[in-house]
């Protein structure tokens, strides 16, 4: 699918993922799936929706996920 998308949890990021992380791989995520790079103007509204609502989704995802081992390397 996306294979511009990356990992965004430990180990493939070593450090917790950025607004920043989340926000493009959701950007991505939606290009992807809409089949549009930039959308036309009646569609930037849902659009941005999208890319909001799966940035929300992926933070939550991402705060909840429990990684093994992560806190014995935290020590």
């Amino acid at each position: 699918m996306c294979r511009s998308i990356k990992t965004l949890r430990p180990p493939a990021l070593p450090e917790e993922a950025t607004r920043e992380d989340i926000h493009a791989a959701a950007l991505q995520y939606v290009r992807k799936v809409s089949g549009f790079r930039a959308p036309a103007a009646h569609n930037r509204e849902v659009f941005d929706h999208a890319v909001e609502a799966i940035a929300e989704a992926t933070a939550q995802l991402l705060g909840d996920l429990e990684v093994r081992g992560a806190a014995s390397r935290a020590s």
